[in-house]
C-alpha cells in the first residue's frame, strides 16, 4: 500500500504510541520547562488540525496544524523510526500547508529544539528559516523558532 496522509483521531491508539514515543524522546532531551508538546486532550482541540500518515495499514507519522491568529504552527510532528527515510515527515508538511492555505494562512511557524538535528535539516531543506520567539514562547536557549512563508494559493494553482 502506499503512504497516505489523511486527517486522523489523535486518540487513535497507534497515534497515541506515536506521540507518546515522541514524548519520551523530548522528555529525555529537554527539562519539563524546555518541552512544548500538546497532550492528546489539547490535540482534540477545535483549532487543531491533526494529520496521520499510514504505511501498509498502520500509522506510522503524524503532525498538526494549530490555527493561529494570522498563522498556522506545525505540532506534534513525528515520524517512527522504522518508517523514516519514505518521505514520511515531508507528505504530512505538504497536507498541513493545504491546511494552511485551505484556512486562508500564508505562514507557518514552528519551536523544536536544537538537539534534533535530523528535524532541523528537513525544515530547512522544506523552506523553513530561522525566527525569533513567536505567540506564547518563552526565549529558550533549547528551543529554536522557525516560520515559512507559504505561496499565494493562486500561484499554486497557476501550476
Amino acid at each position: 500500500m502506499p503512504l497516505t496522509i489523511d486527517y486522523a483521531d489523535p486518540k487513535h491508539p497507534e497515534i497515541i504510541a506515536l506521540l507518546q514515543q515522541s514524548h519520551a524522546l523530548m522528555l529525555s532531551l529537554y527539562s519539563d520547562e524546555e518541552n512544548h508538546f500538546l497532550s492528546v486532550d489539547a490535540l482534540c482541540a477545535a483549532h487543531i488540525r491533526f494529520f496521520g500518515a499510514s504505511l501498509d495499514g498502520r500509522f506510522v507519522g503524524c503532525g498538526a496544524l494549530a490555527l493561529m491568529d494570522g498563522y498556522g504552527e506545525l505540532k506534534s510532528m513525528f515520524t517512527d523510526p522504522s518508517a523514516r527515510g519514505q518521505g514520511v515527515a515531508k507528505s504530512i508538511l505538504a497536507a498541513i500547508e493545504s491546511e494552511a492555505h485551505r484556512n486562508g494562512l500564508d505562514r507557518i511557524a514552528l519551536e523544536t529544539g536544537w538537539l534534533l538535528k535530523e528535524a532541523v535539516a528537513l525544515y530547512r531543506r522544506l523552506g523553513f528559516r530561522e525566527c525569533g520567539p513567536f505567540g506564547n514562547y518563552p526565549h529558550s536557549p533549547a528551543s529554536l523558532f522557525m516560520v515559512k512563508d507559504l505561496a499565494p494559493k493562486d500561484s499554486l494553482d497557476a501550476r
